[in-house]
């Protein structure tokens, strides 16, 4: 009996192991298919992508990068889909990639609380759901206030975490100090996206959000009546990804002022 059992532990053991390889590959296949979704703003590419974290999730259900990957291809799908010609089918299926990437990055968050973009991009989701509605503002504010204030304690150099804090505060801004505010917060997310790109990725490492930061420097700037630099930014921005076309038609704007 006791031989039995060893073979049987050293059998599931065997058997986790491949299960962990396989989701690394299927979550390492999926990072690529989310950067060629993000270079293009492919909004099938990043369900492809979604599809193939789902998948790594199912191998690892207790692997927090997979849950983070999932939420962060959701997340995205959803911008693509707000952004694109607007019709009912495009909401709805935006409003359910942002609930697939609310639970994706819930889980994310349980299986490993000290991973600070979960959070940031949480704070983020939540604000999204409120939308400027007084009730949902009460109901989901304390969310936004708790996952930023967890973000910041265990990313406060994380640029992403930084980029994210910046456009809440863009979104949120009634006065000209608050827009101050997220400038400060936004500049900071640039330099620190400045020293990431000097690091070496790993397959599974996030690099994504730089260019967006440059893009909301130069909405900010723009709104702060500050023409000139919003063109700057919104150059840096395309010259980084073309495929921005926040930053075009800003640039466009921008330019006019001039």
């Amino acid at each position: 009996m006791l031989r039995v059992n060893f073979i049987m532990m050293g059998l599931l053991a065997t058997l986790s192991t491949q299960a962990s390889a396989a989701s690394n590959d299927l979550s390492v296949a999926g990072v690529a298919e989310f950067n060629v979704a993000y270079r293009a703003w492919d909004g099938a590419r990043f369900a492809a992508a979604a599809a193939w974290f789902r998948r790594a999730t199912t191998n690892a259900p207790a692997n927090a990068t997979n849950f983070y990957w999932l939420g962060v291809a959701q997340f995205h799908r959803m911008l693509q889909l707000q952004t694109a010609p607007a019709s009912r089918t495009n909401e709805a299926a935006a409003k359910a990639a942002l609930e697939a990437a609310v639970e994706a990055l819930t889980l994310a968050a349980k299986l490993n609380e000290r991973e600070p973009e979960s959070h940031a991009l949480l704070g983020t989701l939540y604000g999204m759901k409120i939308n400027g509605s007084l009730l949902r503002g009460a109901r989901f504010g304390p969310r936004v206030a708790q996952h930023q204030e967890l973000a910041l304690k265990y990313g406060t150099y994380n640029p992403r975490v930084q980029y994210l804090l910046g456009m809440c505060q863009f979104h949120t801004a009634t006065k000209p100090a608050h827009w101050q505010a997220a400038l400060q917060t936004l500049l900071k997310a640039e330099k620190l996206f400045e020293a990431e790109a000097k690091t070496t990725a790993g397959p599974l490492d996030p690099r994504w959000g730089y260019d967006s930061c440059l893009t909301f420097l130069g909405r900010t700037y723009e709104v702060l009546g500050q023409p000139t630099e919003a063109v700057e930014y919104f150059r840096k921005a395309l010259a980084m990804h073309p495929a921005d076309h926040l930053a075009r038609e800003g640039l466009k704007r921008a330019a006019q002022n001039k």
